[in-house]
């Protein structure tokens, strides 16, 4: 049939998620740092997604497309509360059953990170991690580190690009690191249990410029907001050659 959709402009898309937000039928995702019409009969075409985009790059157009199926959205919508019930049952029994699996992915804290006599010598610098394992997808979803931790959420690249990210941004912070577009996980349900679970104290969001970092910080906001708590937090961008973005 031919109706109302919208149309996102990949060219304008800079990946932020806020129309992945808005769309409250679930028709839009972020798919390597841009935004996607991925269920054309999700899109009611009434539009709630444009108002938010800050680029301009979501607009109307009438063209063929399948007929909004709001049954089918009813479905996903419950299918997705399911999932969600299923992780955090999932998460229940692993806790239960106490520590196992890779010996590399075990559980340690390293208090040196921010004590005070932890000065690093002239010319040289230390490391500031706080905890292991660091990547998202490895570490457990409770832990001690976690209770009234500040929180860095940071791009794998940063750490790469930008020189003096354990100063600057590590030091005093339980971090955690991961990449959207390589790794085939969801960040945003294993952050929503992190923060539903322990006492966070903030969050800050150490990204690339580029799109695909916006994978990244989509799935962060979507975990502050389900987790249901108010938990300060920012996003601080990083340039491809090393410098520190301003908003």
């Amino acid at each position: 049939m031919r109706r109302q959709i919208i149309h996102i402009d990949q060219d304008k898309c800079n990946g932020c998620g806020l129309c992945a937000q808005a769309c409250h039928e679930g028709a839009i995702e972020i798919i390597d740092g841009k935004a996607q019409l991925v269920r054309e009969h999700f899109c009611d075409g009434l539009g709630d997604c444009l108002p938010n985009c800050p680029t301009g790059a979501i607009s109307f157009e009438t063209r063929e497309a399948p007929e909004y199926d709001h049954a089918a959205v009813m479905a996903a919508k419950a299918q997705k509360e399911e999932r969600k019930m299923e992780i955090s049952e999932n998460v229940r029994e692993k806790m239960a059953k106490g520590p196992g699996g890779c010996t590399g992915s075990a559980v340690r804290e390293m208090a040196r990170a921010d004590a005070p006599a932890d000065v690093p010598a002239a010319g040289r610098s230390i490391s500031r991690l706080a905890q292991w394992p660091c990547q998202i997808k490895l570490v457990p979803v409770q832990a001690p580190f976690f209770q009234g931790a500040k929180l860095l959420i940071a791009a794998d690249c940063t750490a790469y690009a930008y020189a003096s990210v354990h100063e600057d941004f590590m030091r005093g912070k339980v971090t955690l690191i991961g990449c959207p577009k390589l790794d085939a996980v969801n960040y945003a349900e294993k952050l929503t249990e992190i923060l539903r679970s322990n006492d966070i104290r903030s969050v800050t969001v150490l990204r690339m410029e580029v799109p695909c970092c916006g994978g990244l910080e989509f799935a962060v906001k979507t975990a502050l907001q389900e987790s249901g708590k108010f938990i300060p937090w920012q996003v601080v961008t990083i340039s491809i050659d090393g410098k520190i973005l301003d908003d």
